[in-house]
């Protein structure tokens, strides 16, 4: 097995909405803000060669959508998703899998395009199997006001249109025994209903691609919850759950959303879970 980083480049996001109640003052420190309050966010994917297997975690925003769309979000940076997977020697055509967390535009719209005469939408993987689960795909296709505007339709139903669907079976359980996609996957809900959070055992470490469980590094103090997050105090307690889990046996956590970090590990203090340290991919993993 072997695992890859793909960079897909940045977005901004307003970093009120980014970090909800926690003030300015202190959010600032490690996500500064530009002066339109806006911050840089990663769009950082996951890439797993295993045999005649490749997986990849998340397809980022895309290109599809039309200017006034990306007008709100100010994409910026010269990495692409195939300028990334050309860098490791693989095409779009090569993926055999797609794991999407959720279905949160900037975590799967690069998973659709146009067709060729712009009438209509296809897969961008058209060898791959994409893996969402029946709860969340539910709670996508029949959206809550709150989070509608980030379930876009044209993102999500030309994937069961095109066949290539597939369901994560399980969906009751909070942790998965997935042998299917050989790994593990955590349940959480305070984000979005059912997000998954794959764990992955790679030379001898817990890999653990974060999405937006714990979008950046800024994010590990408990009360540091997005605004975006549908049950907050939920997330307040799969967080609490999951760091002193991942403190307890020194995961290894992969940062799909932090600008500069791309991985880091967790340790407990006197004031609770904290970062450790913080590594690239390539200090710890090697190329």
């Amino acid at each position: 097995m072997k695992i890859y980083p793909i960079e897909t480049g940045f977005f901004k996001l307003d970093g009120g909405a980014m970090f909800g109640v926690v003030p300015k003052s202190l959010w600032q420190r490690t996500n500064p803000a530009d002066a339109n309050n806006l911050c840089d966010w990663a769009l950082r994917l996951m890439l797993i060669e295993d045999g005649d297997r490749l997986i990849l975690f998340d397809t980022g925003i895309g290109n599809k959508q039309n200017e006034k769309f990306f007008s709100h979000y100010y994409l910026h940076g010269d990495a692409t998703l195939d300028k990334s997977l050309a860098k490791h020697g693989f095409h779009r055509d090569d993926i055999t899998d797609i794991f999407l967390t959720h279905l949160h535009f900037d975590h799967c719209g690069g998973s659709i395009d146009w067709n060729k005469d712009k009438t209509g939408y296809i897969t961008g993987f058209k060898n791959a199997r994409f893996w969402s689960n029946e709860n969340h795909w539910k709670w996508a296709t029949e959206p809550n006001p709150r989070e509608k505007a980030s379930f876009l339709k044209e993102n999500i139903l030309p994937i069961q249109e095109s066949g290539q669907l597939n369901f994560v079976q399980g969906k009751e359980q909070e942790f998965i025994k997935n042998s299917e996609l050989g790994f593990d996957i955590l349940m959480v809900n305070g984000h979005t209903e059912s997000q998954m959070i794959p764990h992955v055992q790679y030379k001898g470490k817990t890999l653990v691609f974060m999405a937006d469980l714990l979008p950046s590094v800024g994010h590990i103090p408990l009360p540091y919850v997005m605004g975006y997050d549908t049950r907050p105090l939920l997330t307040l307690e799969e967080k609490a759950k999951f760091l002193n889990e991942a403190a307890d046996k020194e995961y290894m956590l992969f940062l799909e959303h932090d600008a500069v970090n791309e991985l880091c590990t967790v340790q407990h203090t006197e004031k609770g879970v904290r970062l450790k340290e913080i590594y690239s991919f390539n200090e710890v993993f090697g190329e």
